[in-house]
């Protein structure tokens, strides 16, 4: 029997960032999360918190949360230092509270990044992400009716490929877990999504072009090889993506 089992619930003591819009300052401030039990997941957690903070007449915490079955990627938190609390796989929704115990000190930040703006408390703003993608993202396609599947033959390798780089949710952790706050494994991911394809081909030029522009111009950092990026990834998306990117925007360089 776990010792979460054998007392039932615990009692963890949060350190949280509260700010209450970007232009003002931000601190600290230390709250109790009683009565939590082994099967509540971190976001549960923290809306046990809110009750007993909106009961008592105080303004809950700010978080962003959308599916809760880590596939949207908006739970967007530092965890003791580490994004999405540093679980292999697993976004902030999908962190359960069995990973800690019974008076466990735990700091909650939001995501730290130039390019991601505090709107309030945990919550940021991470529309740069889907500046990058409008960029970019899309394939050029005859509309009507469907296309028969097999009137473009891809192999699996490049099948598999694409569908490796397309499981980036852009949830940001790469860039929050980067030093320079670089937003290259989110871009890499989605320029590789379409390289490996033939129907990414028409516009590849301009996609790499465009979407590396837009990374700049939102404040995005350089990679410096820290792998950090790889490491916080809930989908594991691979740094070899970064390496395609390269690839693209030299080859680009040269048509």
């Amino acid at each position: 029997m776990s010792e979460h089992t054998a007392h039932g619930t615990m009692t963890l003591k949060l350190i949280v960032w509260r700010q209450k819009g970007p232009t003002e300052p931000g601190r600290f401030e230390t709250y109790l999360a009683r009565n939590i039990t082994e099967h509540h997941s971190f976001l549960e957690m923290l809306d046990v918190v809110n009750e007993d903070l909106i009961n008592d007449g105080k303004e809950p915490i700010v978080f962003d949360h959308d599916c809760r079955e880590g596939i949207c990627g908006t739970c967007s938190q530092v965890i003791n230092g580490l994004a999405h609390g540093g679980q292999t796989r697993t976004t902030v929704c999908q962190l359960h509270m069995r990973t800690f115990k019974d008076g466990d000190t735990i700091y909650i930040e939001p995501w730290r990044a130039k390019a991601f703006p505090i709107l309030k408390d945990l919550m940021v703003d991470r529309n740069a992400l889907e500046r990058i993608i409008q960029a970019g993202a899309y394939t050029s396609v005859n509309t009507g009716a469907a296309p028969d599947g097999n009137s473009i033959l891809i192999s699996k390798e490049d099948a598999d490929y694409s569908m490796d780089a397309a499981e980036c949710i852009g949830c940001g952790a790469c860039v929050a877990a980067c030093p320079n706050g670089a937003a290259m494994l989110f871009t890499g991911a989605k320029v590789s999504q379409f390289a490996a394809l033939p129907q990414g081909q028409v516009e590849a030029r301009e996609r790499v072009f465009s979407m590396i522009e837009v990374m700049q111009k939102c404040g995005f950092g350089n990679c410096a090889n820290h792998y950090d990026c790889q490491a916080v990834c809930p989908k594991d998306i691979d740094v070899k993506f970064i390496a395609r990117l390269n690839r693209e925007y030299l080859k680009a360089l040269v048509m």
